[in-house]
């Protein structure tokens, strides 16, 4: 077994090389790691590029938590500039790695940060916004030490922050404690503050502050740890969305100038529509109107009409605006965008999977895609991403779901080369024979089917 060292054993050392041995910082970290490598010691745990004071040896990170730590027994009012300066060095040093993250949260500084917050001291805007920095870089990925008091200080802030920049931080703060832990994100939701006291920013001018609440609404619904079966994402996504959907909604107005705010809006309202009944709401509110008015607007911004055509996806899981989505003209708009972005593997990809949404049981969709001359266009965005297996897959529904209901489709796909384009899919990814097979079904073409089970003459059914 490798022999190991503490930090603070590495760090005494380097300290010892420089104050003892009038070494350089970098000649007393070289020489230190000599040493212990020479004596077998495993230096994989040790932070070896931190920064040092020159004349003390000691890194800078410790000592300004322990300097902060000092001013905290006694009035910020008089050193609210040097809580500033420290500060930033912890920030700086935060913002190097994870490691060093640890190693601040470890020596205390995001619990200086938080007990400053949940203070009543009267702290000037700059130190304040410092505090939040601090806590965001601390946090950043490593959102184990959010707890209850910190979602305390977050919305106490929220409930009386009146500044952009503030408001902002604070959110940060509140995001990053969501990624990648499902703990945080049902405390958060378990608050009863915090809906009611996100939802009053939805009225604000500022698009940052609104982008930074959509952020933090996706966030509050992920579903990505791992240390959990199971999540709340859907209970919370259905909570989000029926007390925010509808101003969601409305907001799309407000900032149709706004590519990247109209961007965020799209993708929080597609994130938030999970049951049948928001794809009404959402229509209600002038979403679907909103939606291909933009398209034909923002035809040239990828961003925008990849997540148009996302979000026409969600809606389409009601079938009644499913209908809704092609008498309105959605269908010339999806082909005009697929044949003028066919090329870009995102984008065909989330039109593909669009399509064979909009078109799945609806025959009148599918009449309705396949008098655009859409066949073509779909046929030819899977001929130009032959490597990409979900552009193949999304493809194959596509075709399937247009032809399913709808033989008379079947000679135009085949005629612009659909079934050599999905055999060559067969045979480069095999994982999505099922899909691949289907569409060559429904197009009637021929197709090897395998027997699932097949019952066996050497077993008998004998009656006793």
């Amino acid at each position: 077994m490798a022999k190991v060292i503490t930090q603070e054993t590495f760090d005494e050392v380097v300290k010892e090389n420089i104050v003892e041995f009038s070494m350089s910082v970098d000649e007393a970290r070289e020489e230190t790691i000599k040493q212990f490598e020479a004596q077998g010691i495993h230096l994989g745990n040790i932070i070896k590029d931190l920064k040092l004071n020159p004349e003390t040896g000691v890194p800078i990170l410790n000592d300004s938590v322990e300097q902060l730590k000092q001013i905290q027994t006694r009035s910020f009012d008089e050193e609210q500039e040097k809580v500033c300066r420290l500060l930033e060095v912890i920030i700086d040093e935060c913002n190097v790695s994870v490691p060093h993250r640890v190693l601040a949260a470890k020596l205390g500084a995001y619990e200086f940060a938080l007990k400053a917050l949940l203070s009543e001291d009267n702290f000037n805007t700059d130190v304040r916004l410092k505090l939040l920095y601090t806590a965001n870089a601390i946090i950043n990925k490593q959102p184990d030490v959010f707890d209850l008091n910190s979602l305390a200080a977050a919305l106490k802030g929220l409930q009386s922050a009146t500044d952009e920049p503030t408001i902002c931080e604070l959110l940060k703060w509140l995001q990053k404690a969501c990624i990648l832990h499902e703990m945080n994100r049902q405390t958060i939701m378990a608050d009863n503050l915090t809906v009611a006291t996100l939802k009053t920013f939805l009225a604000r001018p500022e698009p940052a502050i609104i982008r930074n609440v959509c952020c933090l609404f996706r966030y509050l619904i992920l579903d990505d740890d791992i240390r959990l079966e199971f999540g709340k994402a859907h209970e919370h996504a259905r909570t989000l969305a029926g007390e925010t959907l509808a101003d969601i909604t409305q907001l799309l107005t407000r900032f149709k100038s706004d590519q990247d705010t109209i961007c965020d809006l799209i993708l929080t309202i597609a994130s938030l529509t999970v049951r049948n009944e928001f794809c009404q709401t959402v229509e209600e509110a002038g979403g679907l109107k909103f939606l291909l008015d933009a398209m034909v607007e923002f035809n040239d911004s990828l961003k925008v009409i990849r997540e148009a055509c996302k979000l026409l996806k969600a809606l389409a899981g009601n079938d009644t605006v499913k209908l809704q989505i092609i008498q309105c003209g959605a269908a010339p708009l999806l082909e005009s965008s697929l044949n003028r972005h066919k090329a870009n593997e995102s984008f065909a990809r989330h039109a593909l999977l669009c399509l064979s949404t909009l078109a799945l049981r609806e025959p009148t969709n599918s009449a309705a895609l396949f008098e655009t001359g859409i066949t073509e266009t779909i046929v030819q965005a899977m001929k130009i991403h032959p490597t990409s297996k979900v552009v193949q897959r999304n493809g194959a529904w596509a075709i399937r779901n247009m032809v399913s209901r709808s033989r008379d489709q079947c000679d135009s796909f085949i005629a612009y080369g659909a079934e050599d384009v999905l055999n060559q899919a067969l045979i480069d990814h095999p994982s999505i024979a099922h899909d691949i097979k289907s569409a060559l079904r429904d197009l009637g073409c021929k197709v090897h089917l395998n027997e699932e089970w097949k019952q066996s003459d050497k077993l008998q059914i004998t009656a006793d």
